[in-house]
């Protein structure tokens, strides 16, 4: 069964979830996906990734961050102007809402009691920090995430701030996206504390599996690595993924589950399963 939902938040925006799961099932714990940096819940392998758990038991929910520049059209970039005021703060806020949302019956009749997130790419780092922060999240596990926000040189940072904004490019579109210089600003202000993510790390107390490719271009392995070096008395498991890259070969438009990435789906259920 999949269902679709509408938060709106006290601005007005909207986060816009769709719930996953099968009936005759009331035991299953809860799994939160949490898209990354120009990432939307129904990007190439995501709605996949609601099927496969749901098939196994658990209720699941994809979302969008409400500025993530997704609007009407669930499948392109539309809203632009608002991908430009997107902040980090801001979506470790909605995460949190939406953890809220899960453990109040919000969607669904089952699975409340223990959260599960996945979050892939800069969802990772927020999903690390919203396990940091909220005793609801029973485990975690991030596919290819990043080890920090602060992704800039100095100089692009500096005329970042001068202009006012940046411009990244759809490689996939030619779409040309802007990001506001509150973006950067908030990054450079706060990476040594609420933003930090390896001090996040030190402060989870649920189990934690980090799953990342070896051919990684976007976020390099080594990131993963720092993740699961970094200072923790939580139980933590890596595992990397040779010859494959920052999505395990998937694409959007969604072509088909690749070999690489059932094998991430297997990981990642084999981990809930023990500890949800």
């Amino acid at each position: 069964m999949i269902e679709n939902f509408e938060y709106k938040l006290p601005d007005n925006e909207k986060i816009r979830v769709t719930a996953y799961s099968e009936s005759g099932v009331s035991e299953a714990g809860c799994l939160i996906y949490v898209h990354g940096f120009k990432g939307f819940k129904d990007w190439g392998f995501v709605p996949s990734v609601g099927n496969y758990f749901a098939e196994r038991g658990y209720l699941v929910l994809t979302f969008n961050f409400s500025l993530n520049g997704i609007g009407e059209n669930p499948y392109e970039f539309t809203e632009f102007d608002k991908f430009s005021r997107n902040t980090i703060s801001r979506e470790v806020e909605e995460l949190g809402i939406m953890i809220n949302l899960a453990s109040e019956f919000r969607f669904g009749k089952f699975g409340r009691e223990k959260i599960g997130l996945i979050g892939h790419s800069r969802g990772g780092g927020v999903s690390i920090i919203c396990s940091a922060e909220n005793a609801k999240v029973h485990a975690l596990c991030t596919w290819a995430s990043v080890a920090t926000f602060d992704r800039y040189s100095s100089r692009i940072k500096d005329e970042w701030i001068q202009n006012g904004f940046f411009e990244v490019q759809n490689m996939r579109t030619g779409q040309v996206f802007r990001m506001s210089s509150d973006y950067i600003t908030e990054i450079i202000e706060t990476r040594q504390d609420e933003l930090n993510i390896i001090n996040s790390v030190s402060k989870i107390e649920c189990p934690y599996l980090i799953i990342h490719g070896e051919q990684d271009l976007a976020v390099p392995v080594k990131e993963g690595k720092q993740l699961y070096s970094a200072p923790s008395s939580a139980q933590r498991e890596f595992i990397g993924l040779p010859a494959t890259g920052h999505t395990f070969d998937i694409v959007h438009p969604f072509e088909g589950i690749s070999e690489k990435f059932l094998k991430v789906l297997t990981f990642t259920e084999q981990f809930f399963k023990s500890k949800l």
